[in-house]
């Protein structure tokens, strides 16, 4: 690193501390002690985890852990699973920058990079997004405990005993058990499910095939011919990044006549009205706007589509469906509906299912857990057996106990991840989501330990003999002179 990029780097932190001294001490925290650990514990350091943890602080609620799986450095998605060049987002929307300016990437990156370098920037680069968002969680002073992962959940009286598995640096693995009022779920796209294959691909050994939302070790598929099912952002970054590492070809198929291109990264709720009332809708109207939207199908930004087509040995399959595959030798045999193909290597950018008793943390309360097809019945001709298994969420991000009155707990927690998409109508823990989901599942936190405090006797204060000022002023006082002077 030269010295002009230390300088800048040394500048950027000075800024932090500076910035983040101006805010003055945390609010107090109002919340009444309990026999919990925790009042809070937030899944996930990502950008969303990180937010909620520094908001929790700023309304004066103390006791919260945030925890994440990954080392320091490696949180979220952005040094891991996502492979695009660019954010797929303005690079002026609102940030985890909490409302203030002076924390947002325009700052940190005008900081460290120039501000006619930030003029120049069209979109935000993948891996400087990481750097800030890692510049971010080393200052906002939100204490993140890594290496620690959620494996289940029970209810517990008045809280939550979360399983804790904690890997040490030897590898092992311990387990805690920890207990919390509130639980909030941050853990990105993988939600309250995780990423989905098809069955086409059952029985495909792991040495042949990886999900784009799994880890996958391009170096290793150099001279390679690589089968991507799917023409998704997620796939056609994955097809680029293969290429771009030395794989002979890669054949991309999509069941669609043509490739979906989005030539601006747009939202229909950029009008914030849209988006701030979504989740007021009927839950008919929600339903029919998101099958809708599943069967229209998903972009690939144009960006993705040009990095991936200028390498020769990109093919893409159009309306050709895979129809099965099945190991052959060392590698893979594809029957799709344009023929027959064999491939090296897989790869399912096939997106991701949101069902609960898929996840190792839910699993054991997922019986409990309302999901859409428990609270809404659509008609046959917009049935989605995919988005049915969505859990159904209150305004608050709260979970909703599928019977009522047998499992009130289950609202003790709050799911601010991709699985939230279907309730709010757009995606919960990307950019986009947090300045807006952010104030609200804070402001919902907040009002459920308030009123739960409420219903609850405060433990008695210890008996103090009131303290007499009247020492101070008592030659001050006035009394009328004696009468007949």
């Amino acid at each position: 690193m030269s010295c002009l990029a230390v300088d800048r780097n040394t500048a950027a932190d000075e800024h932090a501390v500076r910035v983040l001294r101006h805010f003055g001490p945390d609010p107090a925290n109002w919340v009444r002690p309990s026999e919990a650990d925790h009042d809070v514990v937030v899944v996930g350091a990502g950008q969303s985890g990180l937010g909620i943890g520094f908001a929790l602080r700023r309304a004066g609620i103390g006791r919260v852990s945030v925890i994440d799986a990954a080392p320091p450095g490696q949180t979220g998605v952005w040094t891991t699973t996502a492979r695009m060049a660019s954010l797929r987002t303005p690079k002026n929307w609102p940030e985890p920058e909490f409302g203030f300016p002076e924390l947002s990437f325009q700052a940190w990156y005008e900081l460290t990079h120039g501000e006619r370098a930030y003029q120049d920037l069209t979109r935000i680069p993948r891996l400087d997004w990481a750097r800030y968002i890692d510049w971010i969680e080393r200052h906002i002073g939100v204490p993140v405990r890594h290496h620690t992962r959620l494996t289940g959940i029970r209810p517990v009286t008045d809280r939550l005993e979360l399983s804790l598995a904690i890997r040490h640096s030897d590898g092992t693995e311990t387990t805690v058990a920890e207990t919390a009022r509130k639980l909030v779920l941050a853990n990105g796209v993988e939600g309250t499910g995780g990423p989905y294959l098809p069955p086409e691909l059952d029985g495909l050994p792991q040495r042949l095939l990886a999900h784009t939302g799994h880890h996958i070790d391009f170096t290793a598929l150099v001279g390679k011919t690589i089968g991507v099912l799917g023409a998704a952002a997620s796939a056609m970054d994955a097809a680029g990044t293969a290429l771009e590492a030395g794989a002979r070809e890669v054949h991309l198929f999509t069941r669609r006549p043509d490739l979906l291109i989005q030539k601006e990264a747009a939202s229909p709720f950029a009008d914030a009205g849209a988006r701030d009332n979504y989740h007021r809708r009927g839950d008919a109207a929600r339903w029919r706007d998101r099958v809708l939207a599943s069967r229209r199908g998903r972009s690939a930004p144009l960006e993705s589509v040009i990095r991936a087509a200028a390498f020769p040995g990109l093919r893409v399959h159009l309306s050709a469906p895979w129809l099965s595959a099945r190991a052959e030798g060392d590698g893979v045999r594809v029957e799709a509906a344009d023929g027959s193909h064999r491939f090296d290597f897989v790869i399912a950018g096939t997106g991701y299912r949101y069902d609960p008793a898929t996840r190792e943390e839910l699993r054991g309360i997922a019986g409990e857990i309302a999901l859409w097809a428990d609270r809404h019945q659509p008609p046959a001709d917009l049935h989605d057996e995919a988005l049915a298994r969505t859990p159904y969420l209150s305004d608050g991000f709260h979970l909703v106990e599928k019977t009522p009155g047998t499992a009130p707990w289950i609202s003790r927690i709050h799911v601010f991840s991709a699985a939230a998409h279907l309730s709010f109508g757009y995606p919960i823990g990307d950019v986009q989501s947090l300045a807006p989901g952010i104030p609200r599942l804070v402001d919902a936190l907040g009002r459920d330990l308030f009123f739960e405090d409420q219903r609850s006797p405060a433990a008695p204060a210890p008996a103090q003999k009131p303290e007499s000022l009247r020492d101070h002023y008592a030659h001050a006082i006035w009394s009328p002179e004696p009468s007949g002077h």
